[in-house]
């Protein structure tokens, strides 16, 4: 039995710490960022190049996140967390002393670059300086970063905004990851995996999945026929991705991924399937002051009753260890989340009382009990499916890659839904809120696939 002391005692604290900061880094900068980029846009002006902060940043890290375990083969874990940190720092402080919107751009895709693969290590090292009986609440615990960054980004981002001092948020999250660079020192391996050390890096696989996260990224931004080409364009280099993956001789996901009985593609499916229900949180504050006339702080908060869904759920269910009961929470929790959608978004209502506003804090916080409760059970799945090193370094990668592009596709996917409802608010709300509850219950029918493609692959590798 695996227990919180045991896992943030002195033996483990130090490495926890680096992982789950990792993951905290990434997640606080994107809300923190959000929150007081008005304040910088008044600034340095460039309010026409506003959306491609996100833009920048986000295809940025999901270029980086497809290279964390060639970076962990070569460098090992040290070298590549220390590098992924003081990145991240030169990013931030190149986005602090910006004088224009263009250097903001450079100080952004940098520290993205930096945030996809400190996002993306933590999954990857747990295996080798963690006991397996504390992975899963290791998992949990990065799993729960996001949605503390969901609550503290928007805190420390609106608190300098509201001093007329933005750039000093950006200071502060540089000096944050300075310290991690110190800790990282003194509680991580510096060796990496020589026999893997020399793997070429797999430049036409990038190049496609790198399209797909870009079209995706400039179709969130867009309007009308644009967005509508833009995703298609997506959908076909996603298509092309996977059929060059099934046969090139230098992958980005692990080879088993394509293998006819692996569960690995069904694990990847359902993460991409909760990560892009997640988005829905990108609307939500907009529909808080719309429709039922929140302040700005308030309707940041019921945007935030997701995370906080997420970080409960995460931390509750750590301590499920059967098999059995491991199941049950994958199946459950896109169950919860899509009932917590669809009730949320059966509350839209004009001019809505108080009790039904009520309502949306607590229909929105189950749905993120859902996703809290499921997601850190699949990445610990995903991180078991191989006992081979090399292999299972590479797959727990590719969680955290799954994740950043389902993240992207998800913004843009909600944007289409909402442009559905026209100029009735109340009907985008609703079209969006069923909408993601329908794929989320998707989720349910991926985990019964990847039930009985585990089964088949131990009987295989039993029979081998």
């Amino acid at each position: 039995m695996s227990s919180w002391g045991e896992l943030l005692g002195r033996e483990h604290r130090a490495s926890v710490i680096v992982m789950a900061g990792g993951v905290a880094l990434y997640a606080t900068n994107v809300y923190l960022t959000t929150s007081l980029l008005p304040n910088a846009v008044s600034d340095i002006g460039g309010e026409e190049l506003y959306s491609w902060t996100m833009t920048v940043f986000l295809v940025a890290s999901v270029i980086s996140s497809m290279l964390v375990s060639r970076s962990l083969a070569r460098f090992g874990a040290r070298a590549s967390y220390s590098a992924g940190f003081l990145g991240f720092a030169a990013g931030t402080v190149v986005a602090a002393a910006s004088p224009t919107m263009v250097v903001m751009l450079v100080g952004r895709g940098l520290q993205g670059l930096a945030a996809g693969l400190l996002a993306g290590l933590g999954f990857a090292v747990v295996r080798t300086v963690l006991p397996a009986h504390l992975w899963q609440r290791a998992i949990a615990l990065m799993s729960a970063m996001w949605g503390v960054g969901n609550v503290i980004g928007p805190v420390v981002g609106g608190f300098f905004a509201q001093l007329g001092l933005w750039r000093g948020a950006f200071v502060l999250l540089a000096a944050i990851s300075l310290a991690l660079v110190a800790l990282t020192f003194r509680a991580l391996p510096s060796r990496g995996g020589e026999d893997s050390a020399a793997d070429p890096v797999p430049w036409i696989s990038l190049a496609l999945l790198t399209s797909t996260a870009a079209a995706v990224s400039v179709a969130s931004i867009v309007d009308g026929v644009a967005m509508v080409v833009l995703l298609g364009v997506a959908a076909l280099t996603a298509a092309a991705f996977i059929v060059y993956e099934r046969s090139a001789p230098d992958s980005v996901l692990p080879a088993m991924t394509y293998s006819g009985r692996s569960p690995l593609r069904w694990i990847y499916l359902s993460i991409i399937v909760l990560a892009v229900v997640s988005t829905v949180e990108t609307f939500i504050p907009l529909f808080g002051q719309r429709i039922g006339g929140l302040s700005p702080l308030a309707a940041g908060f019921l945007g935030a009753a997701i995370s906080w869904g997420w970080t409960i759920a995460s931390i509750w269910s750590s301590g499920v260890d059967t098999d059995r009961m491991r199941r049950v929470v994958r199946v459950a929790g896109p169950i919860v989340l899509g009932g917590g959608l669809g009730v949320y978004a059966l509350l839209q209502l004009a001019d809505p009382s108080g009790p039904v506003i009520a309502g949306w804090y607590i229909a929105l916080l189950v749905a993120g009990c859902g996703i809290g409760m499921a997601m850190a059970h699949w990445f610990t799945a995903g991180m078991r499916v191989s006992t081979d090193d090399a292999e299972a370094t590479q797959a727990s990668a590719g969680l955290n890659t799954s994740q950043l592009i389902a993240n992207a596709f998800g913004s843009a996917l909600a944007g289409v839904l909402v442009s559905l409802g026209g100029d009735d608010i109340v009907s985008s709300a609703r079209i969006l809120g069923f909408g993601f509850a329908a794929i989320a219950l998707l989720a349910v029918v991926v985990a019964f696939r990847e039930f009985a493609a585990a089964r088949a692959w131990r009987s295989e590798k039993v029979d081998a």
